[in-house]
């Protein structure tokens, strides 16, 4: 299979992906790595604002927002 990798800020909403790099540094990437954002896990975009930005996100059974700015530093592979 074929793999590629999109930002997670491209994932559409109602789809999945497994994380496979965070491009953020410093305090930003200790943060979603204390979100549970580690290599391999799956997450979910669950819905975007009115406004388009942030975005709702399902992460090992919590719900969190993230902004296309930071989503934008996380690399996601989709899952069919």
């Amino acid at each position: 299979m074929n793999s590629y990798l999109i930002s997670l800020d491209k994932l559409p909403v109602g789809s999945f992906g497994k994380i496979k790099k965070i491009l953020a540094k410093g305090i930003i990437h200790r943060r979603m790595l204390d979100l549970g954002m580690v290599y391999d896990t799956v997450i979910e975009s669950l819905r975007r604002s009115p406004s388009g930005d942030p975005t709702a996100y399902e992460i090992r059974g919590a719900v969190i927002a993230l902004r296309s700015e930071e989503a934008s530093q996380i690399l996601v592979e989709m899952i069919p």
